[in-house]
Formats: C-alpha cells, structure tokens, sequence
C-alpha cells in the first residue's frame, strides 16, 4: 500500500503530507526520488526490481510498446516492497497520438483549428492514460524557421502567435479538468528553451539568440503552456548563449521560478545531464550532477551520476541538502498532484480492449482534411478522378511505417493505411494505379 495520505485535499495537507515524508527519507531515498529510469517494452529484470525496491528509483520513462501488465509488476516493486511505499510515474512520448496516430503537429498547425488540434489530444490522453502513462513529454513547443532541422515535424512550426494558441489550447486537453483522474495526462513541455534555432538545422548543434529575439519569439510559447497548467518541463540537450540548459540557473532559476512563478517538476531529456561533460561545463559525472541539480534541473532522465555523486556532495557540504529536499519534494508534489499517493494503480486499471476497435480513425482521417494545404491547382487537376490512370511515384507511397510519422508511440504499421493502398481503395472498379519506388534504392 502507498504512504497514508491525509483525507484534505488542501495545499496544507498536501505540504503537510510531503513534509512528513520527507522527514522519513535517507539520503540515498531523496537521492533515488531524483531518478528517472528506462522502462523497456519487455518483463522487468530482477535487477531494475530490485532497485526499485530499494528506493533508488522515482519515475520510469517507457518504451513505446511498454505493456501494462510489466508497468504493474514495476509499480509493485515500488508500493509494496520499499521501505516508504512511495509510487513511480510512468512517463512517454505521446507526441501526436498513442494507439491513434493523428497527423504529425506540423500538419495539425497548418489546419488553424484548434477545436480539433484539442479534441486528438484528449483522445490521446485516454488512450495513453489506459496504457498506463502519468505524463507525457509533449506538447513540443520549439519556435523553428529553418526547415533544414530534422526534428520540425514535432513542433507547431515558425509562428509564436500559432505555437503559443495551440500550447495554451492543448495542455487544459491533455490534462483535462483536474490531474488526478484517471485519464488526466500530465504534459512535460520541451525542450526548454531555443531547441528549434540550432544552428544550421543540425540537431544538437548551438543555439544563439538574443535576450529580446528568445523573449519576444521563442519564449511566449512556453509562458503560455505553464499559465495554462502545464505540471512539468523538459531542458533541451543544448547550449542556449554557450551555455548548456540543463546548468543554466538563468533560464531554470531566474526565468522559470522568479520571473514566471512555476511550481512544477523540471526534469532533463535523455542524459542531459552526462552531456554537460561533453558540452565542456563539467570535468566528470561528480561536477555534472552538481552542475544541473544546483542550476535547477530536479530530475535526471536515464541517469547516471545523480545516484552515484549526490550523496556525497551533500554529506561533504557541495550540494545543500535542503536544496535537494526542495527537488524531492517537487517529484513528491507531482504524484500527489496525479493522485498516485491515494491510488498508485490510478491508471494501470484499464484493461485495453482491442486496440484495432479503440482506435479513433474517423476523427484521423478529419484532422488530416483540415491540415491539408493545396498551394496550387493548375488546370483543375484535383481531385483526381476515380475512373483515371494514376501514376503513383516514391518510395515513401507505399511505406506503412512512415505514413505514421515520427514519434509514433504505440502507432501500429499493420494498423496503418498507406498512400497507395488509399488510393487503390478509392478508385472505380478496373482504374489503373501505376506504382514505382522511383529514385535509386538497395
């Protein structure tokens, strides 16, 4: 059973809660809060259990075919055999959908109907709720104007008066009215902050933006998605002004807490904490860990260093511990707020009925009419007659895994309709479609 929660649902109580808790916790059980692990699509190996059990683990982040069956077990291992029964959350990419994969957000941007941009997200918030995730890393918010950037497909595109309408729209429907429900969706927004202005296009690459270019431009999108309630924030792997964002106190300190009051959860992406060696800010992992905790990173996503450096820069007087109390008790805030305190199982209890019957295809196929963008139609070509000989050229026509676009989630190719096989379930009875790969290919 998880830790006893008090019966007012008040902000006292949940200080008072949290507090409480806190004054139970070892060191190395803070340390293990700060934790963010893989959750692999497989059973969980007696070794991640083990840790589990042990406390040195606060949240999972899931393969996307993670099965809810194996989230239980891992669930189990935190609530029924730790010491304080403190619940994990389950985090993923539910970036354009889960089972039912909607068109890719730049494509959900070109339609300007944010009615509908709201109703995938609620839907994909069931479905993953019912797969068993507390949180998503989503909604991407990285302002981009070079198309040249692999990752644009991800995000709402160049305009801040769009990107900004649609965060301030989608975070009240991936979380609906209130983050203890069982299909409330916490959203991580990323990456934070200037992702999308990579030098070049080239991924990872270093961003440099002015104070008032990063203000005016790229910024808006996010204050807007924390007005709206967002619960938690990524850090984007790269250098924003040479310095890298998850050691940045400028943008998690000054502009985060001061200047915009967030009360959420800040979390790394994907071993940003380790890269701080790389981007040459930290000698080791020792430096790393105390490079990111102090500047305001909470949370460290497939970490490393956090649980072998931490306690010792706390016990030696490098890391304050009430500076990492203050991280533990924004992980423990999270879960109270999801309500996993009171039910650790909140939503693990679905059973899932047939995937191919839960999928929301009408509602696709509607989202992909209105992010349609015809530039030009010369002669009159479309639409095309159902009676016509169709060329159809391109190896990405038939390619059932690409038609889900990137970040597909839980998006199943089987379950997919490609191209040519659209176009063929459209025609007249004997029309000719003429299919080539085209291009060079192996």
């Amino acid at each position: 059973m998880a830790a006893d929660v008090p019966a007012s649902g008040t902000q006292t109580g949940k200080d008072r809660f949290i507090d409480q808790l806190l004054t139970q916790m070892t060191l190395h059980e803070k340390v293990g809060q700060l934790r963010m692990v893989y959750a692999d699509a497989g059973p969980p190996p007696q070794a991640m259990l083990t840790s589990i059990a042990n406390g040195q683990v606060g949240a999972m982040f899931t393969a996307a075919q993670a099965d809810p069956a194996a989230l239980r077990e891992l669930q189990d291992a935190a609530v029924q055999r730790s010491r304080l029964h403190i619940p994990l959350f389950f985090a993923g990419d539910v970036v354009h959908g889960r089972r039912t994969i909607f068109p890719i957000n730049l494509g959900q941007a070109a339609s300007w109907d944010l009615q509908a941009i709201a109703k995938n997200a609620r839907s994909a918030a069931r479905e993953a709720t019912a797969d068993g995730l507390d949180m998503t890393f989503a909604p991407v918010l990285d302002l981009s104007r070079d198309p040249r950037w692999g990752r644009m497909s991800e995000g709402y595109g160049e305009d801040t008066y769009l990107v900004t309408s649609i965060a301030r729209t989608v975070i009240p429907a991936l979380q609906g009215p209130a983050l203890g429900a069982a299909d409330s969706l916490m959203t991580c927004v990323k990456h934070f902050a200037g992702y999308g202005a990579v030098e070049g296009g080239r991924d990872y690459n270093t961003t440099d933006i002015s104070e008032r270019r990063l203000v005016q431009d790229y910024l808006p999108p996010f204050k807007a998605a924390l007005d709206a309630g967002a619960g938690a924030v990524m850090t984007t792997l790269t250098t924003l002004n040479g310095v890298p964002a998850t050691a940045s106190a400028w943008l998690l300190q000054d502009t985060l807490r001061q200047q915009w009051q967030f009360n959420g959860l800040v979390i790394s992406d994907h071993g940003a904490v380790e890269e701080l060696i790389a981007h040459g800010v930290a000698e080791n992992g020792r430096q790393a860990a105390q490079a990111a905790l102090m500047a305001g990173t909470q949370m460290s996503m497939s970490d490393r260093y956090f649980v072998h450096d931490l306690p010792d820069l706390v016990m030696q007087g490098k890391v304050p511990e009430q500076h990492l109390d203050n991280a533990v008790r924004q992980v423990l805030a999270t879960k109270y707020e999801l309500g996993l305190f009171d039910d650790p199982y909140r939503r693990l209890r679905a059973t899932p009925d047939n995937a191919e019957q839960t999928l929301h295809r009408a509602q696709a196929r509607d989202m992909a009419r209105r992010s349609l963008v015809l530039l030009k139609n010369s002669h009159q070509v479309l639409p095309l007659s159902r009676q016509a000989t169709i060329a159809l050229i391109g190896p990405l026509a038939d390619n059932a895994v690409d038609i889900l676009g990137s970040w597909h989630a839980n998006g199943q190719p089987e379950q997919a309709v490609t191209l040519r096989q659209g176009l063929q379930g459209a025609q007249s009875p004997g029309a000719r479609l003429l299919y080539a790969k085209g291009g060079k290919h192996q």
